[in-house]
């Protein structure tokens, strides 16, 4: 059994003073620390986040991460108010002199950054040590209103960071549990995480992470991929072709021109709605590019240009619109519009009458849990599947409590305190 693990704080990158400040946080509770510092009201308390339907957790170790960074107070509320909002500024300024490049501004605003936020820091008192966190791991599974992080402690110190913590993992655990719906359905088939042009690209890191922890196989940008070190996956997209006039074989053969070997040739091949004659004409093209010899079909081995590396075609993608029907699709109804059941088996039928049993199918445009679940019951022979936007539709809603005050019960009506035997202790004891 794999050890579990948790992703150092500072891989989150988080804005640290911007969350010691409350910058990102809503107004009541930073309103709700202040009164309690005021009135110098210091109390253990358990405060426990739960789940509002059963998932699959992401998010924990940034949650984690914040609280490392943010649990704690600023000594002179006065300085630091000052000295905040001159940081801010400096920070705005910088953001014009990267953006007009002015290198002079540049080097003058960083030190002035700098400078403050070493004074910052000097204000800055650290009560991470005297809180206790449980938590389970990312990539968990919880169900509906099980505690997945729990903290004990002074919320005087604290209770500024719930709005951050409950943001972070609400986000991730969302895409997490779509991811692993469709990873659970894809029955051990590859998914590939497409959804970073659905959204903000603030949030790819994280959905990245989510997406992996729930099983993805590869995702589609740099970022996607930030936090666990990988590498991000893609195929020909439409707009190369464009460029090259419709020809999806002139964009195929540019790709493998410029890409390197390692990267898997998959081409999208929906451009003139014709996926099987689209990639009959591709293969075609490459066979005779590369061996100097004429394809023809079913008497041309096309092995040769069929698999991993330079010179090889590795797979094709089906990305039909939803609107439309292959010109190999008979019409009947709604379910021959898109990628339907249909393309798939002509298309693998066909390929392997030609000798290609090699060369992968990946399927993309509105893929599900539903419709790939759909796909697996037909047994349509689909090597991946690429999802998008159907990942960021559904949202898991997290809920943080206070449920007991100085070891005595104190939760609101209907709630109370949960099971923690399956959280285990953070121990993030080694730095920021």
């Amino acid at each position: 059994m794999v050890e579990k693990t948790r992703l150092a704080p500072y891989v989150f990158k988080v804005p640290i003073e911007r969350v010691r400040a409350g910058y990102y946080a809503d107004k009541y509770f930073t309103r709700f620390v202040d009164i309690l510092r005021k009135d110098n009201l210091h109390q253990q308390v358990v405060y426990q986040i739960f789940p509002r339907a059963d998932a699959v957790m992401a998010g924990l170790d940034e949650a984690c991460a914040i609280l490392r960074c943010g649990t704690g107070y600023y000594t002179d509320e006065q300085k630091v108010d000052k000295l905040f909002h001159d940081l801010l500024h400096i920070e705005n300024e910088l953001a014009i002199a990267e953006y007009r490049y002015d290198v002079h501004s540049i080097e003058a605003n960083t030190t002035k950054r700098l400078q403050i936020r070493e004074q910052l820091m000097s204000l800055w008192v650290d009560k991470w040590h005297e809180i206790n966190v449980r938590a389970l791991f990312d990539g968990d599974s919880a169900a509906d209103k099980e505690p997945v992080l729990v903290i004990e402690g002074d919320p005087a110190y604290f209770g500024h960071l719930e709005t951050l913590i409950l943001g972070v993992i609400a986000r991730a655990t969302s895409t997490a549990t779509s991811v692993a719906k469709v990873v659970t359905a894809s029955q051990g088939k590859p998914i590939i995480f497409f959804s970073a042009r659905f959204d903000h690209h603030w949030v790819q890191a994280t959905d990245g992470y989510a997406a992996f922890k729930a099983g993805a196989f590869g995702v589609s940008t740099d970022a996607n991929a930030d936090y666990w070190g990988s590498e991000a996956q893609g195929t020909i997209p439409h707009a190369l072709i464009s460029c090259y006039k419709g020809d999806t074989s002139a964009a195929a053969f540019a790709f493998d021109r410029h890409m390197p070997s390692t990267v898997n040739r998959l081409v999208l091949v929906d451009w003139e709605n014709d996926c099987l004659g689209t990639t009959e004409k591709v293969v075609r093209d490459f066979y005779s590019h590369f061996t100097g010899k004429d394809f023809i079909a079913g008497e041309t081995d096309p092995s040769p240009v069929i698999g991993s590396g330079r010179g090889k075609l590795w797979g094709v993608r089906f990305d039909t619109s939803g609107n439309m029907r292959d010109f190999s699709v008979e019409p009947r109804d709604e379910s021959s519009l898109g990628v339907s059941p249909e393309l798939v088996w002509k298309a693998r039928r066909r390929f392997d009458q030609l000798g290609m049993e090699n060369l992968k199918i990946m399927v993309s445009g509105g893929f599900g849990a539903e419709k790939i679940s759909l796909f697996e019951r037909l047994g349509v022979p689909v090597d991946m599947y690429g999802v998008g936007s159907t990942l960021l539709r559904n949202k898991i809603d997290m809920t943080a409590d206070v449920v007991e005050v100085e070891g005595q019960p104190y939760a609101k009506v209907g709630r109370k305190k949960g099971d923690f035997s399956r959280l285990s202790p953070v121990n993030l004891n080694n730095g920021i």
